[in-house]
């Protein structure tokens, strides 16, 4: 289902030419894998498994910061060092494509739209895309490896901007967190959450397949 807020045009699709993607949680379902790859860090330094509420930093944030939020500080190299040992492909196996996402993103392509991903990850995402043969679908892929600042910071999202040479008003951001909805509120885009019913957004998405009935309605004449 697509449900708009009160205050948003009736037409999610309307005046708009671009949808940046936010990535674990919208497009994939990472939570197993990045529970095993923290949890795998701490084992290491001899440390029990992560809290549920430390499990839900590292789902949203950038890997130094995690990693900072879950290691003491006088750890923090030994921790950074044994995480580099870590191939990520082991970790995609426990990694699943969001049903219905190549097929919705298929018709944004092909009715025009620019796709992009903004995200925290840091030198995992061209790997993700290529397991899953998406790479052909997004320009630019924004990692907090290419920015000064991760998410909440607006600079992802500027560089996207920039690189597609369209106003802040076209565009919409797609998102399962907090962090997300503070990334486009400060970038002044639109907000749309994915499955996440408790954020403030224009559009909630609760799965692909209703948001390419939605386009396809928004591409009928009249």
């Amino acid at each position: 289902m697509v449900q708009t807020s009160p205050l948003a045009d009736s037409e999610p699709f309307q005046g708009l030419k671009g949808l940046i993607f936010d990535c674990d949680g919208v497009m994939v379902n990472s939570l197993d894998a990045n529970r095993m790859y923290y949890n795998r860090i701490r084992e290491h330094l001899g440390m029990l498994s992560m809290t549920p509420e430390e499990e839900e930093y590292v789902h949203m944030h950038a890997v130094l910061e995690s990693i900072a939020h879950i290691v003491p500080r006088d750890r923090l190299a030994e921790a950074e060092a044994f995480r580099k040992t870590i191939p990520y492909r082991d970790m995609l196996e426990y990694t699943f494509l969001e049903p219905g996402l190549e097929h919705c993103l298929t018709d944004l392509r092909d009715h025009g739209y620019l796709l992009a991903v903004n995200t925290n990850r840091t030198d995992s995402m061209e790997a993700l895309l290529e397991e899953f043969e998406l790479t052909k679908f997004f320009f630019p892929v924004i990692t907090s490896a290419k920015v000064s600042h991760p998410k909440p910071n607006p600079e992802g999202v500027s560089k996207i901007l920039r690189a597609w040479d369209v106003r802040r008003q076209e565009v919409a951001y797609l998102g399962d967190s907090s962090l997300d909805e503070r990334t486009a509120r400060a970038a002044g885009v639109r907000f749309w959450a994915y499955k996440n019913p408790k954020l403030s957004a224009q559009v909630h998405v609760t799965d692909f397949d209703s948001l390419r009935l939605c386009l396809q309605k928004a591409r009928q004449p009249g």
